[in-house]
């Protein structure tokens, strides 16, 4: 049944939208959304998929180009740019994560950094933070379209979906389309939505981000040149619809009125603390507090007592992964993280690379876990809970169990532990110039008069990376 003036509506607000419609709410929480996505960029420059997609992507060319994150003297036509700059975001699994599920900032920032660059004349910083929040809102309103959106994902991977529209929907703002011009952006890049689930814990799936922003952007540049598609892309169960089994489309208004509610004032993101899965940080939270419970019991921790680990997770077949092979495997394995944090009473970023995965010791630990999924634990970011128990072979039993883990919305990071988080990736790549410059530029950036001062300092990277060797990423 064809539902009216949807589309139109997210049109309208996607024009309509000004910075005197952000609140501090929204703008602080935007900013450490900015600043997390740049660090987990950054160090995603290090990767191999990075590396491959950089290499791909360096034989196109344009007159107008764009900063690469982290290379001092090398640009990229935009649309490229933001393609691997996205899938550095991404390329690690850690990046912020929403409510419903998907990845909202990957989807949209490196589209908008990489536009800002090309303009005729630079955007200020409230320009840019403003069209970033449109490419979150729309994300967030389309999300809720869907009760199936609130659960981990079971067919497709949200941001191939939602982030697509939301990097078309903040690019049209960038540009100043019209509202029906916004209106056929969305519905282009709803043609280059989807991407599937079963490419999960492998190095395509950073793709999924990285084509979501780029094709976002390329949806809002086509429908500035005149490309038409169906104006009532998101009205229609045969339109966005699609890809849900219970569309329910609702209009985005208030805007006018004054009386618009930004969905990321009333949900906040996750951003993590490790670079994997979002399950995994409840599965690693429990792990560290039964090893800890063990340890303070008998006076020390040995692996050779354990005799079974039993982990209660919520049911999701593709973040159950029993014997992860490669490092995009162990990304996404309940099984592997819980193991990780037993063994080393810590979960890092050299925690996924080979020689730390393939331990004799983690190996033996893998054989003893068993995994329950109990009717009651949903799975939902917002609802799910994780508990690690432990059993040895003199019949001890160490049970530790996680609701909320440290960064989750209900417990978020402090600022002063997100800014240390971004200086520490940040600073494997840039020089502390650089580091600095970013910090105070995000920090200030409603205050900018010229957003390309970003860009300036994503360049600035240190001597030693410059010469450095990347580090091996398992394939």
């Amino acid at each position: 049944m064809l539902r009216k003036g949807i589309t139109e509506s997210f049109g309208a607000a996607i024009h309509g939208l000004s910075t005197a419609h952000l609140t501090d709410g929204v703008i602080s929480r935007s900013k450490r959304m900015i600043l997390d996505t740049l660090g987990v960029g950054l160090l995603g420059t290090r990767t191999s998929v990075f590396n491959k997609v950089l290499q791909y992507s360096q034989s196109f060319t344009s007159e107008d180009s764009s900063t690469v994150w982290g290379k001092s003297s090398l640009d990229l036509p935009p649309y490229f740019a933001a393609f691997v700059n996205g899938v550095a975001v991404h390329s690690m699994d850690f990046d912020d994560t929403w409510h419903p599920a998907t990845h909202p900032s990957g989807a949209v920032l490196p589209a908008l950094l990489a536009l800002a660059e090309s303009l005729p004349q630079q955007p200020s910083g409230l320009d840019l933070l403003l069209a970033f929040n449109v490419g979150i809102e729309v994300q967030g309103r389309l999300m809720r379209f869907s009760r199936e959106a609130f659960n981990i994902p079971e067919r497709f991977h949200p941001p191939s979906v939602v982030g697509v529209m939301g990097s078309a929907a903040a690019s049209a703002k960038l540009l100043g389309l019209s509202p029906a011009q916004c209106s056929h952006a969305l519905a282009i890049a709803a043609s280059s939505a989807g991407a599937p689930l079963a490419n999960a814990a492998t190095q395509t799936k950073p793709l999924h981000v990285g084509n979501a922003t780029r094709r976002g952007l390329e949806a809002a540049q086509l429908a500035h040149m005149g490309i038409e598609g169906n104006p009532a892309i998101l009205d229609m169960d045969s339109g966005f619809g699609v890809y849900y089994k219970d569309y329910h489309p609702s209009s985005m208004a208030g805007f006018a009125s004054g009386d618009l509610k930004w969905v990321l004032e009333g949900q906040d993101v996750a951003f993590k603390r490790i670079p994997a899965h979002l399950g995994m940080h409840w599965v690693v939270d429990a792990a560290l507090e039964a090893r800890a419970q063990l340890e303070n019991t008998v006076g020390s921790f040995d692996l050779d007592q354990i005799r079974r680990i039993t982990l209660r997770v919520p049911p999701s077949k593709y973040i159950d992964c029993p014997s992860p092979s490669t490092e995009h495997q162990a990304r996404h394995s309940f099984q592997f993280n819980a193991c990780s944090a037993l063994l080393d009473n810590r979960v890092t970023v050299s925690s996924y690379c080979d020689a730390d995965r393939n331990r004799p010791a983690l190996k033996r630990l893998l054989t003893k876990v068993e995994v329950e999924t109990p009717e009651g634990n949903q799975p939902s970011f917002d609802n799910m809970y994780s508990e690690v128990e432990l059993e040895t072979h003199q019949g001890l039993r160490f049970l530790a169990r996680c609701n909320t883990f440290y960064g989750h919305w209900r417990k978020p990071l402090s600022q002063e532990d997100l800014v240390e988080k971004f200086r520490g990736h940040a600073s494997s790549v840039l020089s502390t110039e650089g580091v600095e410059g970013v910090t105070d530029v995000v920090g200030n950036i409603e205050k900018v008069k010229n957003s390309s001062i970003l860009g300036l300092y994503l360049r600035r990277t240190s001597s030693q990376h410059e010469q450095m060797c990347r580090p091996r990423e398992n394939t």
